[in-house]
């Protein structure tokens, strides 16, 4: 899947991370969809070294399953440099 591919399923995978983490990413959904993008290239280029570039195509599972975990993480770690995750008592 090329370049294009994973930053159309990053955009998904933003739209899934904001359903999935509401009020822990800042920014709206501006932010959750750029998180998204950045987390499915990761996920991808993850992805791409682990499993030796491997026939990676929009629909495939391993695909969605790939970008998805890339999109978490990449949000947990910017809500943990932002400090969004902290809770106030």
């Amino acid at each position: 899947m090329g370049f294009l591919g994973w930053i159309i399923l990053g955009l998904i995978v933003g739209a899934i991370v904001k359903a999935v983490m509401p009020g822990r990413v800042g920014g709206g959904w501006v932010t959750s969809l750029v998180l998204g993008v950045v987390g499915a290239i990761v996920g991808g280029w993850i992805g791409d070294l682990l499993f030796g570039g491997g026939k990676m195509e929009f629909w495939n599972l391993g695909s969605w399953l790939l970008a998805i975990v890339g999109g978490l993480v990449v949000a947990l770690a910017y809500g943990a440099i932002t400090g969004r995750n902290k809770t106030t008592s």
